[in-house]
C-alpha cells in the first residue's frame, strides 16, 4: 500500500507545536517539574556528557578564548541532577528542560537521526522512594499524560485517531525473556509491544540469565534495577516505539557495583561520579521523551525526519521521495 501522510508540510509543523505545547504543559503538570534552560555543550573532564552504551563518540569542537576542547552533549542524564543541587529544589520537586543533541554515531532510519530533541527531566525523590512501586507510579503518570494528548489530538484532528489502552503493561527484561526465549531483544519488544500496545520495559542493564544484558546502559546514571523503557505498539511502521527512557538514579553503593561491571572505575575521578560516591547530590528520578517520536507517533508519519529537520544522504531523500515521504 503506497505511504500517504495524513497533513502537509505546513499542516505537520502546525500540528508539531500544537502536540509539544499540548504535552509538555500536562506533563510539567502533572510531576511538578519547573522548566529550566539547558547547556548544548560541556566540558569533557566533568564527566556530565551522557556516554549512552560507552561506544558514541561526541562531537567535540575547540573554544579558542578559552583554549579548551567542549563537547556537545548526547543528553543532560547528568547534567540535570546536579542542577536540581545548583539551583535549590526541594524534595518532591523537579526540573524539566529541551534538549538537543548530537549523537554523530546513530545509525540513520526511519527512528533515528542524528539530531536528538526531547524533554529531559529529573525529580528529588527521598530513599524511602527509591522502589519498584514509586517507579511504576511514576510511568503510570506519564502515560495518562499521553492519554490525555491522544484524546486532544483525536479532538482537533479526528483523522488521526488512534488506539491506546486504559493502563500500560509492566514486565521486566528477565520476565519477557522467558516469556520469548527464543527470540532476539528487539523482537521481544515488538512481540509483547505488539499484544500490549503500550508497555514499561523495565529492569535494563544487568545481563539476563543467558549471561548478556536485554540492551545497554551506561553504569553512571540509572539504577538497573529501577529503569526501563515506555514502548508504544506503533501501526504505522509496524514496530515497537520507545517513547521514553527513564529511571530512578544510582545512588553511591549502586554507582560502584555498575561501574565495576561495565569495567568502568576509571571514572571514579570524575566530578560528578565523586558527588554522588560523597553523597553531595540529592536521589533523583529522571528520564528523556522524545519530542520528535511523539509527533510522529500520533501525526502517524512514516520517517522522522517528517517532523524534525536533519542531515540525510541523498540517496535516502530520493529513495523515501519515490515512497511519497518528504522530510522537513
Amino acid at each position: 500500500m503506497t505511504y500517504q501522510s495524513k497533513l502537509n508540510i505546513l499542516e505537520t509543523e502546525i500540528a508539531i507545536k500544537y502536540i509539544k505545547d499540548q504535552f509538555e504543559k500536562e506533563f510539567s503538570d502533572a510531576l511538578g517539574l519547573t522548566r529550566v534552560s539547558a547547556p548544548l555543550m560541556v566540558l569533557p573532564e566533568t564527566g556530565l556528557n551522557d556516554q549512552l552504551n560507552g561506544i558514541e563518540r561526541p562531537v567535540q569542537f575547540d573554544i579558542l578564548d578559552l583554549g579548551k576542547q567542549v563537547e556537545i552533549v548526547q543528553s543532560l542524564a547528568k547534567w540535570k541532577r546536579m542542577a536540581l543541587q545548583k539551583y535549590g529544589f526541594h524534595p518532591n520537586t523537579g526540573l524539566y528542560t529541551d534538549m538537543n543533541a548530537i549523537r554523530r554515531d546513530e545509525k540513520l532510519d526511519a527512528l533515528h537521526s542524528i539530531y536528538v530533541d526531547q524533554w529531559d527531566w529529573e525529580k528529588i525523590i527521598s530513599e524511602d522512594e527509591r522502589n519498584l512501586t514509586y517507579l511504576f507510579e511514576t510511568v503510570k503518570s506519564i502515560y495518562q499524560v499521553i492519554l490525555s494528548l491522544n484524546q486532544k489530538v483525536t479532538m482537533t484532528y479526528p483523522f488521526l485517531k488512534t488506539t491506546l489502552p486504559n493502563q500500560i503493561f509492566l514486565i521486566s527484561t528477565n520476565e519477557l525473556a522467558r516469556l520469548y526465549p527464543k527470540f532476539s531483544r528487539k523482537e521481544r519488544e515488538h512481540a509483547i509491544t505488539r499484544e500490549k500496545r503500550a508497555v514499561f520495559l523495565y529492569q535494563i542493564g544487568w545481563p539476563l540469565e543467558d549471561g548478556l544484558p536485554h540492551d545497554g546502559r551506561a553504569a553512571d546514571y540509572d539504577d538497573w534495577n529501577l529503569n526501563g523503557d515506555i514502548l508504544l505498539w506503533y501501526d504505522t511502521l509496524s514496530c515497537a516505539l520507545e517513547i521514553s527512557s527513564m529511571g530512578i538514579r544510582v545512588n553511591d553503593s549502586v554507582l560502584y557495583q555498575q561501574l565495576q561491571e561495565k569495567n568502568e572505575l576509571d571514572k571514579l575521578n570524575h566530578p560528578y561520579v565523586q558527588a554522588i560516591l560523597q553523597k553531595q547530590l540529592p536521589l533523583t528520578i529522571g528520564g528523556g521523551i522524545g519530542q520528535s517520536r511523539l509527533c510522529m507517533y500520533f501525526l502517524k508519519k512514516a520517517h522522522i525526519g517528517e517532523v524534525q529537520s536533519s542531515i540525510w544522504s541523498e540517496e535516502m531523500i530520493q529513495s523515501l521521495k519515490q515512497k511519497n515521504i518528504h522530510l522537513l
